[in-house]
């Protein structure tokens, strides 16, 4: 290939690529992928050029682009010629079409490369995310045509396959999988000595690896892309050559019959000698299934996969790789491993392409893992001005906050409350659930929504429609909402002690022993929220709150500019009424999101483009990671976030769009203990 170099020479052809927007001068006669290529534009080619992959389609754009200063034309592109004729007889070349390989330069063109490229692609069938990840995967396809073994030239087929890479598509130092050594002269000979080969290199300066061989041209390859969870395993089926996502799909982490909790997993592993072996076989197991799963539905052969990424919090991290994580569940929280980690996947008993890597990415700290490395990746604090706060909600609540200058770190005990453990009428998310509440602030009357029915509560057919799931209990984001309206009504006082003097004023006030509770449904299913559940989602709220005040204090700001909501459940909060509980500190609400999986994104962008994974891997070791077990003032900071939203913290922006209460302060019987005048609110 033509070696064009980016220099510009203004007599030149100027060459605008869409939807890049990179451009660049180039000589007449040129081939457009080589000028693409020296642009960074990211154009597939599995043939070397030879006209026969058809993956580097592109079209021109004719018209006069004054913005750009080009007048572009199909005049200003080579013919058709024989190499495209012979590719277009084969298969069909869609009207516009060119092979970037087999079209040459002649005038200023503006290029456009069409996001459906690429041949045979499979149809995507869920979008994990609507970004545009730029593609520049570990792996590369390399269709070359050996020369046939000759007595007056002893080189092995190996060598002499090594020696056409290396002239065709400039690979150097070769080495190759020790299971594909016996399978060279096979696989030659059976593709009439033409041959695909993958190569996989992470870094520059390690030597690449043939992983895969297959006789003559092979036009696809797969990659992995794993978040696994404590409670749920996510999955993406992606195309290493188009960068489209094939498949995605999820299942629970198996690994929950031993322990509800993190902590309750690495005690199964101290009292039971065989307890990490059993964990690490269900977790691989679950994966393997899973990746059956999505070959199935993308309909392609696993053993096509070439090349995974795998997040998760520390514990998921080392009990999936094998690793005792008892050091985990005691000071000084002692990380076996921190730094990014690549394996072949067979020999973690992953069932793929025996060729296949996958690369771990790296833990920040002890309880802050290579999930919330993925979330960084992916949501980018280190890349922008704002102080962006980036906090995953779970049982750990894992917590980033910086900007370019600067990112530090932590994990905060938030326990299960928000996943619908320890409350008494909680669940996990599934039909049945109630999933959003309001409460009518003269009547304390609910309405309600439940996962899998359409209706609220208060609507027309909603007892017939909830018939088939029925109405079986609450889960986090209901539990965030029901508890911040109860504030917001007058139910809770701001220290979240029910009122019992409300009780004269709706039979939704129920006695409980010396508390009351909130009797939310009446049905085959009594829902009420008790005081109990109150104080748990209090002591969850708080403890997250702490460990994100601790960081603010670290960065030395008192507010923050953006918040991201990380992972499933935090798709599902609504940012106003995590405020209200004083879940998150305040904030515009037009700053607030949720990014849903960030952490399954960023192995899907490590896994797309091995640039990323050298970027989150340097970005680690400069985040700055605390340890709220350590901190003097995380307890104060707890005590004043256990009230609503905050015992002392102003809430501005909040109060701009929601009518707080008045502050009053009730005994744990409900009983008056006085007023205070409202906070001002400017």
């Amino acid at each position: 290939m033509l070696n064009v170099s980016p220099k510009e020479n203004k007599n030149d052809p100027l060459v605008l690529f869409m939807p890049s927007g990179k451009r660049g001068r180039f000589p007449v006669g040129t081939p457009i992928l080589d000028a693409a290529r020296s642009l960074g534009v990211y154009v597939e080619s599995v043939c070397g050029g030879r006209a026969t992959c058809g993956r580097c389609q592109v079209s021109v754009q004719e018209g006069n682009f004054a913005k750009h200063k080009i007048v572009s034309s199909n005049d200003h592109i080579s013919p058709i010629g024989p190499k495209e004729q012979r590719y277009a007889s084969v298969r069909e070349l869609p009207d516009g079409r060119r092979l970037s390989c087999s079209s040459q330069i002649l005038g200023d063109l503006v290029i456009d490369v069409p996001q459906d490229t690429v041949i045979n692609a499979q149809v995507v069938r869920k979008a994990a995310t609507d970004r545009v990840i730029e593609r520049n995967a570990a792996v590369q396809l390399c269709y070359v045509e050996v020369d046939e073994p000759d007595m007056h030239k002893p080189l092995g087929d190996l060598d002499r396959m090594k020696a056409v890479l290396e002239k065709d598509w400039g690979w150097k130092d070769l080495l190759i999988a020790p299971h594909l050594i016996p399978q060279v002269q096979g696989i030659l000979r059976k593709g009439n000595w033409a041959v695909t080969a993958a190569i996989h290199r992470d870094m520059d300066s390690s030597r690449p690896f043939i992983v895969g061989l297959w006789p003559g041209l092979k036009n696809e390859a797969y990659g992995i892309a794993c978040d696994i969870g404590s409670t749920t395993i996510a999955m993406h089926l992606v195309s290493l050559l188009s960068g489209r996502i094939v498949a995605s799909s999820g299942a629970s982490n198996p690994q929950i019959r031993f322990g509800e909790d993190l902590m309750s997993r690495v005690s199964y592993v101290m009292m039971n000698p065989d307890g990490r072996e059993a964990m690490t076989k269900a977790v691989r197991e679950a994966v393997n299934g899973l990746i059956g799963k999505v070959c199935t539905e993308g309909e392609i052969d696993r053993h096509d996969i070439l090349d995974m990424v795998i997040v998760g919090n520390p514990i998921m991290h080392h009990l999936f790789l094998g690793i005792d994580p008892t050091e985990l569940g005691q000071a000084p929280f002692a990380l076996a491993v921190s730094g990014a980690l690549q394996y072949w996947a067979h020999e973690i008993d992953i069932e793929v392409n025996r060729g296949a890597r996958l690369y771990m990415l790296p833990c920040i700290a002890g309880h802050v893992g290579a999930d919330a490395a993925g979330a960084t990746l992916s949501e980018g604090p280190h890349r922008q001005d704002k102080m962006m706060l980036l906090v995953d909600v779970g049982t750990n609540a894992e917590i980033v906050l910086g900007n370019r200058q600067r990112v530090v770190a932590a994990s905060s005990p938030t326990g299960p409350a928000f996943e619908g453990a320890e409350i008494s009428s909680g669940q996990r998310a599934a039909p049945g659930a109630i999933e959003r509440v309001r409460i009518d602030p003269e009547t304390l009357e609910p309405r309600f929504r439940v996962i899998g029915v359409e209706k609220w509560s208060d609507e027309e057919g909603f007892a017939e429609a909830a018939a088939s799931v029925g109405v079986t209990g609450i889960c986090g984001s209901a539990i965030i909402e029901v508890v911040a309206e109860m504030y917001l009504t007058g139910i809770i006082s701001q220290d979240g002690v029910v009122d019992g003097a409300m009780a004269a004023k709706s039979p939704r006030i129920v006695p409980n022993g010396r508390t009351f509770s909130y009797l939310l449904h009446e049905g085959d299913q009594r829902i009420t929220v008790t005081q109990n559940d109150i104080r748990a989602i209090q002591l969850a709220k708080a403890a997250l709150y702490a460990g994100i005040k601790l960081l603010m204090e670290k960065q030395g700001v008192d507010h923050v500019d953006t918040i991201r909501f990380a992972g499933a459940f935090g798709s599902f909060i609504d940012p106003k009424y995590a405020m209200v509980l004083g879940l998150i500190p305040d904030c515009d609400l037009n700053e607030v999101k949720a990014v849903g999986n960030a952490a399954g994104t960023g192995a899907l962008m490590a896994l797309l483009n091995r640039g990323h994974r050298r970027e989150i891997e340097e970005t680690v070791r400069k985040i700055e990671k605390i340890e709220t077990a350590l901190e003097s003032k995380f307890q104060e900071h707890f005590v004043n976030a256990m009230a609503m939203p905050n015992k002392v913290d102003a809430f501005p922006k909040l109060a701009e769009v929601v009518t707080l209460p008045e502050r009053r302060v009730l005994t744990d019987d409900g009983e008056g203990g006085g007023r205070r005048r409202r906070r001002s609110r400017d």
